[in-house]
């Protein structure tokens, strides 16, 4: 009698010790099933680069015939409260060379672009490249064309508005000089003709 009791117990703990198995290997099944869904990655637009909203463009155009365009300057404002410029340069009879970019002051490409005036400075600094210890806020610089002739160059800053104000740059003149500027002479770094030229526009 004794011996059935004991092997009664012996096997209502076996049976209890695989159940409790199973519900642990199924416990363990479903979190291992669903771990990787708290480890993916929610987005990854977080790390991209912002594209910001465009407010301004200016096309530019040559100065000896209005009707060529060569190359459009577009204004971006990002979340962060600064502008891009996004610049693009597309002339053929200057391939394998540098061109000059600024902002004049005024917004007139009248008389081969010398109604633009001189450059646009706002803090009254010393001409210079973009990034140094004296520029304009106009100072963009200079851009490197290939052999197509075609060129680009982005600059962010928080030197420039769309509002009105010391930093607005809407109604100023981007000009494409047909020379390098050497950063040095004052007042525009001897960057040669005004070959291009376009007025920056809101949008």
């Amino acid at each position: 009698m004794k011996k059935m009791f004991f092997s009664a117990g012996v096997a209502a703990m076996l049976i209890l010790g695989s159940c409790g198995n199973s519900a642990s290997e199924k416990t363990g099944g479903d979190s291992t099933a669903t771990a990787p869904a708290d480890t993916l990655p929610t987005t990854t637009s977080g790390t991209a680069t912002p594209e910001g909203t465009q407010v301004a463009v200016a096309n530019l155009q040559l100065t000896s015939d209005s009707t060529q365009n060569i190359g459009t300057a577009k204004f971006y404002q990002l979340t962060d409260g600064k502008i891009r410029l996004d610049l693009e340069i597309n002339m053929k009879e200057r391939a394998d060379s540098n061109v000059a970019v600024h902002f004049h002051e005024h917004g007139d490409c009248g008389m081969k672009g010398e109604n633009s005036h001189g450059h646009w400075n706002p803090t009254k600094a010393n001409h210079g490249e973009w990034g140094s210890a004296s520029f304009h806020a106009g100072d963009i610089g200079n851009i490197k064309l290939d052999a197509a002739g075609h060129g680009t160059k982005s600059v962010t800053t928080d030197l420039w508005s769309v509002a009105p104000g010391d930093k607005e740059i809407i109604g100023r003149a981007v000009i494409v000089h047909g020379g390098t500027d050497d950063y040095k002479s004052q007042p525009s770094g001897n960057s040669g003709p005004r070959v291009g030229c376009g007025v920056i526009t809101k949008l």
